[in-house]
């Protein structure tokens, strides 16, 4: 395998979101997948853009993905990097591309003065839990993930 990591470009599209389809079926959320091409490329490549993504390439054949965006640790008062999604396929996983993918972003995140990553793991994904506490990430156990989504969104933005 000839594993290569690259910052995504507007042409990747079609790969991301075919990755991103695979990573949905994974964790069984593929009822609310409703990305598409557009909304992602603005996102990622659009004016005023949110997030970045790099790819890992085997050869020409994207295996993984992951998308991420600068947050801020405000009682720390520590910059960041919160990772979104990661995701590697199966067949090439336990290789190292992983950790190849996350010393990549930390490197990037080190490189504009970031002190520190962020993400979450569904809590039945065990393998990905051993993983990063493998790698030394911290768990807390005590934050539960929040949101205001559809209606509930739309009635705080009245």
């Amino acid at each position: 395998m000839s594993l290569k990591i690259k910052k995504a470009e507007g042409k990747d599209i079609p790969m991301i979101l075919a990755l991103l389809r695979e990573f949905a079926e994974y964790e069984s959320l593929l009822d609310y997948l409703e990305v598409t091409d557009e909304r992602l490329n603005t996102a990622l490549f659009g004016e005023g853009a949110v997030a970045e993504a790099i790819l890992a390439m085997n050869d020409d054949v994207a295996i993984g993905y992951a998308i991420f965006y600068p947050n801020f640790a405000t009682f720390r008062g520590q910059r960041g990097i919160y990772l979104e999604d990661i995701y590697i396929q199966p067949a090439h996983r336990r290789g190292g591309t992983g950790e190849k993918m996350l010393r990549h972003i930390c490197r990037l995140a080190k490189e504009r003065g970031y002190e520190r990553m962020d993400f979450v793991v569904l809590d039945w994904n065990t393998p990905a839990v051993n993983f990063y506490k493998k790698l030394g990430a911290e768990i807390d156990q005590q934050e539960r993930h929040f949101k205001f989504v559809d209606e509930a969104f739309k009635d705080l933005a009245l």
